[in-house]
């Protein structure tokens, strides 16, 4: 009988969904999953350190979660229109976010991000977008660009990273160093005229910003009235309930959401200042600058119904106290391993989040991420995952949940003690 790791290699590219990139013998299906933990098709369990990329901060099968979406399914699943879960929803969301005087739903993250450079562009009436190299903004145009550059260019210069995109990088996306303010300024300073936004992940990927670099940057494209987008797909409702617009004090023109907002469903949302929003109306159609924004799924009543019942466990009394205390646990309990084997290597992240990066250079920016050793980080990573820790094998974050505690914690660093023994 052909299992089913056989048919996933056979249906789908290197048997994944996209960016796992398994060897076959460790190639599974996962059949269920449970707060921290996931079960695969053999049965074997497995501890949870990937949390569906980030999107399920509040734990799998969360039982505020799986009786919201049962009690709407009855009632329908999607209606491409406004319902009451998406209008108080977007409320909640308004009243948290300094940066949004209004919103709309999409399907995801990548959808988002998109929409905030399409509306940067007409705002403007600029094209070019500046971003920072190795951030991830979407499987959009823009947002692999210069994502895992093997032969970085000289900046502002893009490198595509994927094929089928360089005709439009090339001509409308320029590429910044995270955490070089001065550099980032030059650059801005030069193409202000064409430049009609600047996108940032505030946290990028596992990489704090250094002190001032977020002032900074916003002090610079607000002196040059270009847009200011912050990708907050990842940070949102995850560094604090009010993402990190709260954690770091930093207000953008336009913002992105995604992932842990969704409770672990399907979810988009991207909101700005009003005459920046207020181009999507549709009574604008047929003037220069509307902005054509429509999604078949987007603020559906199951995805917006999950999203109220996680921001009700989020917004608890304590969450993000215990999440920023369980952050720093893991990752200490991680530097004490790599002491112990006297093995060099970084330790980075904030708030629930951490990445280990082997080299002897602190890490500020994607140049310094990959001055070291990657290879030797994906070997741990599949380590770790053969020993039973379900991760994304390149390596680029650890993430924990409100399912994850102390004692997991541990557990993952006896299985991170056990597979530095066997790659180092």
């Amino acid at each position: 009988m052909t299992s089913m790791r056989e048919r996933s290699l056979a249906a789908f590219p290197a048997g994944s969904n996209g960016e796992f990139d398994l060897p076959e013998e460790l190639t599974m299906v996962i059949d269920h999953g449970e707060g921290c933990r996931l079960w695969d098709t053999e049965g074997r369990e497995f501890m949870d350190f990937s949390m569906g990329w980030g999107s399920v901060l509040v734990g799998h099968a969360r039982a505020e979660i799986v009786e919201a979406v049962t009690r709407q399914a009855r009632l329908g699943s999607n209606f491409a229109y406004i319902t009451e879960n998406a209008l108080v929803l977007a409320e909640e969301i308004l009243s948290l976010s300094p940066a949004c005087d209004a919103l709309r739903f999409c399907a995801s993250g990548t959808e988002a991000t998109m929409y905030c450079q399409r509306l940067a562009r007409a705002f403007t009436g600029r094209t070019k977008i500046l971003k920072f190299e190795g951030a991830y903004h979407g499987a959009n145009a823009l947002g692999v660009t210069s994502l895992f550059p093997h032969r970085p260019p000289d900046y502002p210069k893009p490198d595509p990273t994927s094929a089928g995109i360089g005709h439009i990088v090339k001509r409308d996306v320029l590429v910044a160093p995270f955490n070089d303010i001065e550099t980032t300024a030059a650059i801005i300073e030069a193409e202000a005229g064409d430049l009609a936004a600047v996108i940032a992940e505030p946290l990028q990927r596992c990489t704090p910003p250094v002190p001032g670099f977020l002032e900074g940057l916003r002090d610079i494209t607000r002196a040059h009235d270009v847009p200011l987008i912050f990708d907050e797909v990842v940070t949102g409702f995850r560094l604090a309930y009010g993402g990190a617009q709260e954690y770091y004090g930093v207000i953008p023109d336009l913002v992105a959401y995604g992932k842990a907002l969704g409770g672990g469903y399907p979810i988009g949302a991207f909101g700005g200042r009003a005459e920046i929003m207020d181009l999507v109306r549709e009574d604008r159609m047929g003037q220069d600058d509307y902005v054509w924004v429509a999604s078949s799924l987007g603020g559906n009543p199951i995805s917006t119904v999950a999203a109220r019942a996680a921001l009700g466990v989020l917004g608890a009394e304590g969450v993000y106290a215990g999440l920023h205390r369980l952050g720093k646990y893991l990752r200490a309990g991680m530097r004490d391993v790599l002491a112990s084997r006297q093995v060099t290597a970084q330790i980075i992240g904030d708030g629930p989040l951490g990445q280990i990066v082997f080299t002897d250079v602190p890490v500020r920016d994607y140049r310094t991420s990959r001055s070291g050793n990657p290879a030797q980080g994906r070997k741990l990573m599949l380590a770790l995952f053969s020993l039973g820790v379900f991760l994304n094998p390149m390596g680029t974050k650890l993430y924990l949940s409100l399912a994850h505690d102390e004692a997991v914690c541990d557990r993952f660093l006896d299985r991170f003690d056990d597979a530095l023994a066997r790659v180092v």
